[in-house]
């Protein structure tokens, strides 16, 4: 491996372990969360045909790295003195595989491996397990290497302001939230054409509900987009953003699994914002700031991003966004309606529901019958009860003083006993 090969693997492998070793600090079950989403995912890893990195192998790097105080050349690969070398076989028995698989170039190693056994030319003591021999004909070039077909990626730009936009989250500091310290996620929306931030802001959660706040946002600040181009997250594949994009008339499109080269404008951003915003603040400040003072401080740069001349398109973003005004499709005034939660139940023989623990009363036709029922998280009193697109109103909440004093007549009808309320002292009379 030569000197500038190792220099690359060393890069590549502080940019893995960059967010254990930075100045933000992680708690114990933020690095364990860390640490099993990098292992989950592929890596492209420079010198090597592997794609995975293992839990050990990620806390090596980080030991080594924090031991040599901070030095890149800790993460260089070293060179093994036996590189070349078959350690695993002894020279009679990888004599008598390499003859072997030149005789049989097609037959497939697991069985490869019972000929070897089965005709004993393993040297007694030696251990052949399949691992060592794909190892083996690895190193000596006896496997067919598979043929990678390339990948047609081709850069590319939408027509028109709103045709597209890219989201993410990006993880960020730590920051005050009320009497504790939280981790801060940037979530940000990217117009593909102009490069213009319809909305981005720092919370201090990734879940569903502050990505539905943000988009509603962004929603009314710069109009609907055509296209809503996301990652693969449990907040981009939720029901509920399914149902409000199609609803809205917006295509909601997800990126392949573990090629992040789709949403290289919204990472690019992501980059400028660690570069430029999150560089001006120091460790000592940032333990000081809260989330308010955080985002107030963002707005005001994200302003001054606006106004600069951006390098892929030679203009300002807010000047490439507004001069296709004519084209930006306005949000609808009942925008709001679009982002009510959605919960399915079923209605039960006393016609109740249950829905973030209220109970509610449904109307009598729609007994037995499961239901959509919609409302928004801050107002879950009022909500609308919708079976086969049609809408029943608004549910009621249960009043089991009144029911108890609900009877009905020989035909079904209800009617109000004639009994007197023990508050007011006043009958109830039946309805007319």
């Amino acid at each position: 491996m030569t000197e500038e090969q190792k220099q690359e693997v060393a890069v590549f492998r502080f940019g893995v372990i960059a967010e254990f070793v930075g100045a933000t600090r992680l708690d114990f079950g933020e690095q364990a969360t860390l640490l099993k989403q990098k292992c989950a995912r592929k890596w492209q890893i420079p010198c090597s045909g592997r794609t995975r990195l293992s839990r050990s192998t990620l806390l090596r790097w980080i030991r080594c790295y924090n031991s040599s105080g901070g030095k890149l050349e800790s993460l260089c690969p070293k060179q093994r003195k036996d590189n070349g070398k078959t350690r695993a076989l002894d020279e009679e028995t990888g004599l008598a595989l390499t003859t072997l698989r030149r005789q049989l170039p097609k037959v497939p190693v697991p069985e490869l491996t019972r000929i070897m056994h089965e005709r004993e030319l393993v040297t007694r003591g030696i251990t052949l397990n399949l691992s060592t021999t794909y190892r083996f004909l690895h190193q000596h070039q006896l496997m067919e290497p598979a043929q990678q077909i390339p990948t047609d990626r081709r850069k590319f730009e939408a027509e028109l302001p709103n045709d597209l936009w890219q989201s993410d989250v990006m993880h960020g500091p730590l920051l005050h939230c009320g009497n504790q310290r939280r981790k801060a996620y940037l979530i940000a929306f990217i117009d593909d054409h102009s490069r213009l931030i319809p909305h981005a802001r720092f919370y201090p959660s990734e879940a569903l509900a502050p990505f539905m706040e943000a988009f509603e946002i962004a929603l009314r600040k710069r109009g609907l987009p055509r296209k809503l181009y996301v990652d693969n997250g449990s907040a981009f594949r939720s029901r509920q953003l399914e149902s409000t994009t199609a609803e809205l008339g917006i295509a909601l499109i997800h990126a392949k699994p573990y090629q992040p080269q789709g949403k290289g404008k919204i990472e690019r951003f992501f980059k400028t914002v660690r570069s430029q915003f999150l560089s001006s603040f120091t460790t000592a400040s940032l333990d000081t700031t809260s989330f308010e003072e955080f985002n107030a401080a963002f707005v005001t740069w994200l302003e001054r991003y606006h106004q600069r001349s951006h390098s892929s398109t030679g203009q300002s973003p807010f000047k490439r966004f507004t001069a296709n005004l004519h084209c930006l499709r306005t949000t609808p005034e009942n925008l709001k309606d679009y982002f009510r939660t959605t919960a399915r139940r079923r209605v039960n023989k006393d016609r109740t529901v249950v829905v973030d623990k209220r109970l509610f009363e449904a109307p009598v036709a729609l007994i037995g019958k499961r239901v959509e029922i919609r409302y928004h998280a801050e107002s879950p009193e009022q909500a609308e009860v919708v079976f086969d697109g049609q809408s029943y109103g608004l549910l009621s909440l249960v009043d089991l003083h009144v029911n108890s004093r609900v009877k009905r007549d020989k035909n079904g009808q209800v009617e109000l006993s004639g009994e007197t309320d023990c508050h007011s002292g006043q009958l109830w009379e039946k309805p007319s």
